[in-house]
């Protein structure tokens, strides 16, 4: 799965379409990772204020990775519009 987030929200609905594909409610995913349900919750809706550490972790339990590269050139999003 290869996917740009450049959002909390972007990246939210990433984790939860890969905890989806997966088959794992977000309580057993908050279970893999020792966080409540509601953080899971949060997370997937791109809430502000998650901890670097919580994210990473959360990205493990999924078999996911970060990865930081330039900024690619694309044309803007309709919703980065706005």
């Amino acid at each position: 799965m290869s996917q740009i987030a450049r959002t909390p929200k972007q990246l939210g609905a990433a984790i939860r379409r890969r905890r989806r594909q997966l088959k794992l409610s977000q309580a057993a995913l908050g279970s893999r990772t020792h966080l409540r349900q509601a953080t899971i919750s949060a997370l997937e809706s791109g809430e502000v204020g998650t901890q670097l550490g919580t994210l990473v972790d959360v990205l493990a339990a999924l078999d996911l990775e970060l990865v930081v590269q330039d900024r690619s050139k694309a044309s803007p999003d309709i919703a980065d519009l706005f």
